[in-house]
């Protein structure tokens, strides 16, 4: 295999142009896979020439890289330089089959949705409000919002007048593909909402239809909203985002938590499946797991 390996190289080289950090991540990539060879060979008795190659040794080898603690997105990319290594030997006419064609890298995991701690989101929500001006009364309102109601950054932003309704405490919410969903709210939303309605009353004059808006009338724009929400989850140190989504993502997390069934948390979220909701069961399980740790027999 080595006269095979310097020969892609050459061509990397000299014909691709690839500069020497890309060339050099090819020769480590191969070089391992050839090390990974000699080890079946000594272990077996046989010995694996190019053409003996095949879909199973791969698997094998990507197997091992696996065992060794190596991410997905480092196997793949791994299994690429492999990919383009016999690709060119199968161009080239050296080999008769590509080895390759069927042999798919493991999926990259999805990283769990951040999520702030309850604890946390309490000392944000009950934080001194003694800001009465319009900004911060509009500020904390869209914060309590978020939490408790899991809705979008965009949808927050399209939320009309017309589409909060006091009497049957509920909101109107426009989400994907104009998509509408009701989703109910508690007194205390309720009472932040009227206060703020009454601060814009009286400190904006010429008023948008959005329910949100600026000190000069205008609708918010998201930046404004990432903006707000940002700043207001800067004390959380252990938080290693800060997001309208971050919200929305504990207020899923706190749902199912407390015992909400999940098809009822899929509604609130306006997720179009399941499979969207179900995340927030394994981060749930992940604080179970965290929890289960501190048990004696664990810690052995």
């Amino acid at each position: 295999m080595k006269e095979y390996t310097k020969l892609f190289i050459d061509y990397l080289r000299y014909e691709r142009n690839y500069s020497d950090h890309t060339v050099n991540s090819y020769c480590n990539d191969l070089s391992q896979f050839s090390a990974f060879l000699k080890e079946k060979e000594a272990e077996n008795g046989d010995i694996f020439d190019i053409e003996r190659i095949d879909a199973d040794i791969v698997r094998q080898w990507m197997m091992s890289l696996m065992e060794q603690s190596l991410s997905s997105s480092s196997v793949n990319r791994k299994l690429s330089s492999l990919q383009s290594f016999f690709k060119f030997l199968f161009r080239k006419g050296i080999i008769q089959k590509h080895p390759l064609k069927l042999v798919s890298g493991p999926k990259k995991s999805k990283p769990l949705p951040y999520f702030i701690k309850e604890k946390d989101i309490t000392e944000v929500l009950d934080a001194d409000m003694s800001g009465s001006d319009f900004e911060s009364v509009r500020d904390r309102l869209m914060i309590e919002m978020f939490y408790e109601t899991g809705i979008r950054c965009s949808e927050l932003v399209g939320i009309k007048d017309t589409d909060v309704d006091m009497d049957a405490m509920i909101l109107k919410v426009t989400g994907k593909r104009n998509k509408q969903r009701l989703v109910p709210f508690a007194d205390r939303l309720k009472e932040m909402i009227l206060y703020y309605i009454n601060v814009r009353v009286q400190g904006v004059e010429a008023c948008s239809p959005s329910f949100f808006v600026r000190k000069d009338g205008r609708p918010l724009t998201s930046a404004i909203v990432y903006y707000v929400v940002k700043k207001n989850l800067s004390g959380i140190p252990t938080l290693a985002k800060r997001s309208p989504h971050v919200l929305r993502h504990t207020f899923a997390t706190g749902m199912l938590n407390d015992g909400a069934e999940m098809s009822a948390v899929r509604n609130l979220l306006g997720h179009s499946s399941l499979a969207s909701t179900s995340v927030y069961t394994h981060v749930t399980f992940e604080e179970l797991k965290k929890v289960y740790n501190a048990h004696p027999r664990a810690k052995k």
